[in-house]
């Protein structure tokens, strides 16, 4: 068997079994999908028109989980669902997407997308290499299916009777924690080699082991993710390490060698470290990160790149100061040489750059910042970041315990007692016992 055949999924017809899974055979409730999303679902099919919640959602009920949000799939026309919404808005140019608005909730609905081009829609767009560029083809609900990328996320829920629609095999694949993509692999990451990063992400998200057709050839073609614009790989990095499994997205990420696509002079790093640090540093980040989002606490893309670049930006400064800089010119150069060349691979946005600036120069001056300076800088906005990765420092061995521990106690303290711990009022003893000056 060749590999296009393996990693294709028995269809329905193949196997003689039939795609629609009556709601007693199912978990899928009405009650688990949120009010939204069953008011669009209801209006398109009281107006005559298919209406399923597909992907993720239809995946994470399933799952027992409970999802984050509700897409909706349906024969409709992008024009069409504007007609039958006042309050929808038609977006996109790749894939042409209608948003449903609602205060403070946007419901997602996309038509039936096919597989060849027809006489609506604009037709495939692609690179001489196969990279769709433009894709507003539309199609029966089957040709649907078997567009979408995995079969766990190519499954249909029908307001019409309630049933699931089940066309690639993606309900046993659920069951057997298997991560499988639609069609033959190799065309499918050419048409958009996003779908590796996908993949690592599904099977860090949902504890699933990707098929082996599926991943044998992401190593080998993990280049093609140079042909992503940036900007669409900084909403994918977000994704894979601020959704609370980063710690499993990074391990698979460099197993596959897809890490340093994203992250060359990281990666770079990772494989001459020495003592560990890198990896043991990052490690700590991850970890720290996954429980913030476990624990429903805010997570910044700032903190996230000023983690991942901290290493390279140290071995520039380093190079820098050998050339005669300063150490605070070497830092503040080597910073905006590190961010330049990384933001070729992943577009960073203004205010995470900034944001990732100031985290970096932290660290030197809570390292030197004593007296009137040390209490003017626990005011400093973005502080509590600053001193979370010095906390992260010290815990791989790169920064002084004494030192996180100094900042912590003086964190910690009323704020009547704070001058003291700093030496003024009279003088006082800094952590080594000598006495600090304003």
């Amino acid at each position: 068997m060749n590999q296009s055949s393996a990693a294709q999924p028995p269809t329905a017809e193949a196997e003689g079994r039939d795609p629609i899974i009556p709601r007693p055979e199912h978990e899928v409730s009405r009650q688990q999908i949120c009010p939204n999303a069953l008011k669009v679902l209801y209006r398109l099919h009281g107006k005559g028109y298919g209406a399923y919640l597909v992907g993720g959602s239809v995946r994470d009920l399933l799952l027992g989980r409970e999802p984050k949000d509700f897409d909706i799939a349906t024969d409709a026309r992008p024009e069409e669902v504007r007609e039958v919404f006042r309050n929808c808005r038609l977006i996109g140019r790749r894939f042409r997407l209608a948003h449903v608005h609602f205060k403070g909730d946007i419901v997602e609905v996309a038509t039936f997308r096919g597989s060849g081009s027809d006489a609506e829609g604009e037709g495939k767009v692609r690179t001489e290499e196969g990279l769709i560029l433009r894709d507003n083809v539309y199609g029966t609900l089957e040709e649907d299916a078997f567009r979408r990328d995995f079969t766990v996320n190519a499954l249909y829920y029908n307001i019409d009777d309630f049933s699931v629609v089940d066309y690639v095999g993606g309900l046993e694949d659920l069951r057997a924690g298997r991560l499988r993509l639609i069609g033959d692999p190799a065309t499918r990451y050419c048409e958009d080699p996003v779908r590796m990063l996908r993949a690592v992400r599904f099977a860090a998200k949902l504890g699933f082991f990707i098929e082996a057709n599926t991943a044998a050839p992401i190593t080998r073609m993990s280049h093609l993710l140079e042909d992503v614009p940036a900007a669409r790989l900084f909403e994918e990095v977000n994704k894979l390490f601020l959704s609370g499994t980063s710690v499993g997205a990074y391990q698979l990420l460099r197993r596959f060698r897809l890490f340093e696509r994203v992250f060359p002079e990281t990666a770079g790093l990772l494989e001459e470290e020495e003592n560990n640090f890198p990896h043991t540093f990052l490690t700590h980040v991850f970890e720290d990160t996954d429980r913030r989002v476990a624990g429903d606490l805010p997570v910044t893309p700032a903190f996230l790149f000023a983690a991942l670049l901290w290493h390279p930006l140290q071995r520039e400064r380093a190079v820098l100061e050998e050339e005669g800089y300063p150490p605070e010119d070497a830092m503040q150069k080597a910073a905006g040489r590190i961010l330049r060349r990384q933001t070729r691979h992943v577009a960073l946005p203004k205010r995470f750059a900034e944001g990732v600036r100031e985290i970096w120069a932290l660290q030197g001056r809570m390292e030197r910042s004593r007296g009137k300076r040390a209490l003017r800088l626990l005011g400093h906005p973005r502080f509590r970041a600053g001193f979370d990765f010095l906390a992260l420092r010290g815990r791989s061995g790169e920064a002084d315990p004494e030192l996180v521990r100094w900042w912590q106690d003086l964190m910690d303290a009323p704020e009547s007692q704070r001058p003291k711990m700093v030496g003024l009022k009279g003088g006082g003893q800094n952590r080594n016992g000598n006495r600090q000056s304003a």
